[in-house]
C-alpha cells in the first residue's frame, strides 16, 4: 500500500512541477553553460533533461515520504547481503565491503544531491557506521519536520546534528564519528576553494581541506546508491590525499556519475556556478 501511495504522489508531484516549470530557468542555464564543454562531447539538451530530472526527483520524494521505512529494515551485517525486502533486492558492491568496514572507525563522508542520496543515511546507520550529518533546514517547514523527525533517524536515534563551527566538526572527528557533508553546491564564502567542475570554474566548500589540515590522517569516503529495475546497490570508495585536492577528486567522481545519467543529479536545480558566473542566471 505504501508503495502505491509513493507512486501516486510521484505522478501528481511530477505534473505539478512540470506544469509550473519549477526551476526550469536554472536547469536550462546550467545545462546550456556546460554543453559542449564539460560533458566530453555528451549532448545535454535542457528540454530533454528537464522532464527526466523531475520524474526522478518526484519518484525519490515519493519514496522518502511513503516507503522510506524499507531502508531502516535493511540487514545490519554485510554478510547478509544481497537481501530482499518487500519484493525489492538490496545489495552492496563487492569492492565496497572493506571500505564500509573502515567507515565504522569514522572519517569524512562526502556526497552529492545525486540519486536517492537521502537513503544512504539510514542504510549506513543500519550497518553500524557512526554517521553524523549537519543539514541546512529545508523549505517548507513541514517537510523539514518530516526529514528531521522521521527520515533522519534510525532505531530511535537521529544522525542529524546542528554543528555549525569547524571546531565542532573537529570534535566529531576526534570522537571517531563519520561526518557527512554534501559537497556539490556553490560556496560563496571568502575562503572557498577554486576548482573545475564540468569544464567550468567553480567554488567549493573549504571545510574538507580545513579538516584535513588539522586532522591529516582522517580518511575521506564517498558513497552513492545505484538503482536498476531489479536491484538497489550501495557503493563506497575511499579517496587518498595526493597532489590532486580532495575537492577536485570529488568533482571528478561526480562528473563520472552525471555522465552515466545526467537526470539523477539534482544539482541542475541549484545555481552551482553563480559565484563565478552570476550572469548566466539572469
Amino acid at each position: 500500500m505504501r508503495s502505491l501511495f509513493a507512486k501516486i504522489f510521484a505522478a501528481i508531484a511530477f505534473k505539478i512541477l512540470f506544469l509550473k516549470k519549477w526551476k526550469w530557468n536554472v536547469v536550462q542555464a546550467n545545462a546550456d553553460f556546460v554543453k559542449g564543454v564539460g560533458m566530453g562531447g555528451y549532448e545535454i539538451r535542457p528540454e530533454v533533461l528537464y522532464p527526466k530530472l523531475l520524474r526522478n526527483l518526484a519518484r525519490h520524494a515519493g519514496e522518502l515520504l511513503f516507503s522510506f521505512g524499507t531502508f531502516k529494515k535493511l540487514p545490519k551485517n554485510l554478510s547478509e547481503y544481497p537481501s530482499e525486502i518487500a519484493g525489492r533486492k538490496f545489495s552492496i558492491a563487492e569492492d565496497s565491503m572493506p571500505v564500509l568496514e573502515k567507515m565504522k572507525q569514522g572519517g569524512i563522508f562526502l556526497t552529492a544531491h545525486y540519486g536517492n542520496y537521502e537513503a544512504m543515511g539510514p542504510w549506513l546507520c543500519r550497518l553500524g557506521i557512526p554517521l553524523v550529518a549537519s543539514y541546512i533546514p529545508v523549505k517548507p517547514k513541514w517537510l523539514n519536520r518530516i526529514l528531521e523527525g522521521r527520515i533522519r533517524a534510525v532505531d530511535g536515534k537521529s544522525y542529524s546534528i546542528n554543528a555549525q563551527s569547524p571546531r565542532e566538526f573537529l570534535r566529531l572527528l576526534d570522537e571517531r564519528k563519520l561526518f557527512c557533508l554534501l559537497d556539490d553546491q556553490d560556496s560563496r564564502i571568502e575562503s572557498a576553494t577554486a576548482e573545475k567542475f564540468l569544464g567550468r570554474d567553480v567554488h567549493n566548500n573549504p571545510l574538507p581541506e580545513f579538516l584535513l589540515k588539522h586532522r591529516p590522517e582522517t580518511p575521506v569516503f564517498i558513497c552513492w546508491i545505484a538503482e536498476s529495475a531489479s536491484n538497489t546497490e550501495l557503493h563506497a570508495i575511499e579517496l587518498h590525499r595526493n597532489a590532486n585536492p580532495i575537492s577536485n577528486q570529488f568533482n571528478c567522481w561526480l562528473e563520472a556519475r552525471i555522465k552515466e545519467n545526467p537526470a539523477l543529479w539534482y544539482g541542475w536545480t541549484h545555481r552551482r556556478f553563480y559565484s563565478v558566473n552570476p550572469d548566466i542566471y539572469r
